[in-house]
């Protein structure tokens, strides 16, 4: 996973500076069609996705009421957690991108709509928006590239500590959304030093924090398993569910958009002076795509369409299958690969890419059944060596 400056083979090696920049006038052509074609079938559509997620919600509440016969809190938790996906995903994300606020309805506005999220939707449109979409798998710019807590690139130093990598991946993916309101507070970097940990803007974000999760615990396991009376215990635990639920699909529908084998990183220097073609291309290579049905996309939030949704970000998530042909059309016509594949295979290439990076380069791949063993006496020696063995033998690997 070299980032694209230092592949031996660049894909885009073959461009020249007039074919990048055409590709951007193309891709500013589609957005701008699609722009000018916005009307009453898109509302409609955002409109009953909200009704139909609101209904779904209260209806699955309903049941957990009697969710002390098993049969009322399957059903239930599994309502429950399509409604909380729904909400999180196709709703709020794409809310909080904007691509509503040409309705010019204040119910459904990026200023005013606030999500069933750990993080407030301020501070997430301040990572998201405007630093990940900006600088899109940049390492060292675009932290939602591992977290800050993975290591993503072959040219990161490795250190023994990433062989914990799969475990804390999968610890974030069950508490995604935990580890999205410490990510948007920069939480490591700002309790790193008491000047940061005193800083007014910090403790004030912290706060905010601290309190919209208060009001969500407060709802979840405090409130709703109140209203169930004999149901309390078996309505919390839908409720727990039901978040896990909703935070393991997140983490996997984002993992399978910016992280399976064959997206592109990109250095820091190569951004500077970057044109608007140059930004353009650089979502293409570094996003990838699910396939599937319909439903599927709508329960990604149409992040199934991740190459599109980072080309247009704030163009609404139900015009991204329309445009998708179009794109891949640019893709193939100026000899770029269009990555997209089902959900389990972009899944398994993801978690395949995290558990190689979190060994030491190549390891993964000189390892079969038959030199298992001394493989593994190799990596012993890596890790607990001390620094200047497992410097010594990673030169010579």
């Amino acid at each position: 996973m070299t980032v694209i400056q230092k592949k031996p083979d660049n894909p885009i090696a073959h461009l020249t500076a007039e074919d990048i920049e055409l590709i951007g006038k193309e891709l500013d052509t589609i957005r701008q069609e699609v722009r000018d074609s916005l009307g009453e079938d898109d509302a409609t559509y955002i409109r009953t996705v909200i009704a139909t997620q609101r209904k779904l919600e209260l209806g699955s509440r309903a049941v957990l009421l009697v969710s002390m016969f098993p049969p009322a809190w399957f059903v239930g938790t599994v309502g429950l957690s399509l409604a909380k996906i729904l909400e999180n995903m196709e709703i709020g994300h794409n809310i909080l991108h904007g691509q509503w606020d040409w309705m010019r309805d204040p119910k459904i506005h990026s200023t005013t709509w606030e999500w069933d999220m750990a993080s407030p939707a301020a501070q997430w449109k301040h990572s998201h928006n405007e630093l990940h979409h900006t600088y899109t798998n940049v390492i060292g710019k675009d932290n939602d590239l591992g977290y800050g807590i993975m290591r993503v690139d072959e040219d990161q130093k490795w250190h023994p500590l990433y062989l914990a990598q799969p475990l804390w991946n999968f610890v974030n993916a069950c508490f995604f959304e935990y580890g999205i309101a410490a990510y948007d507070l920069e939480l490591g970097k700002n309790l790193a030093t008491k000047k940061r940990r005193n800083d007014p803007a910090f403790r004030a974000a912290a706060k905010q924090v601290l309190k919209k999760i208060r009001n969500q615990a407060s709802k979840d396991y405090l409130l709703h398993p109140a209203l169930s009376g004999p149901s309390f215990l078996p309505t919390l635990a839908a409720n727990f569910t039901a978040n896990v639920v909703r935070n393991l699909w997140s983490h996997s529908v984002i993992m399978c958009g910016h992280f399976p084998e064959g997206v592109e990183t990109f250095e820091k220097a190569s951004i500077e002076g970057e044109t608007r073609g140059e930004w353009y291309l650089r979502q293409m290579l570094g996003s990838a795509n699910i396939s599937g049905s319909k439903a599927m996309h709508i329960l990604t939030g149409n992040l199934s369409h991740q190459v599109e949704h980072h080309l247009f970000p704030d163009l609404p998530s139900n015009r991204y299958a329309e445009i998708a042909p179009k794109v891949k059309d640019i893709f193939d016509r100026y000899g770029l690969t269009y990555h997209s594949a089902p959900l389990h295979k972009q899944v398994a290439s993801a978690w395949h890419k995290v558990i190689r990076l979190s060994l030491p380069n190549d390891w993964l791949a000189q390892t079969t059944v038959r030199n298992a063993p001394s493989q593994l006496a190799k990596l012993a020696r890596i890790t607990f060596g001390g620094r200047q063995v497992r410097r010594q033998l990673l030169k010579a690997a």
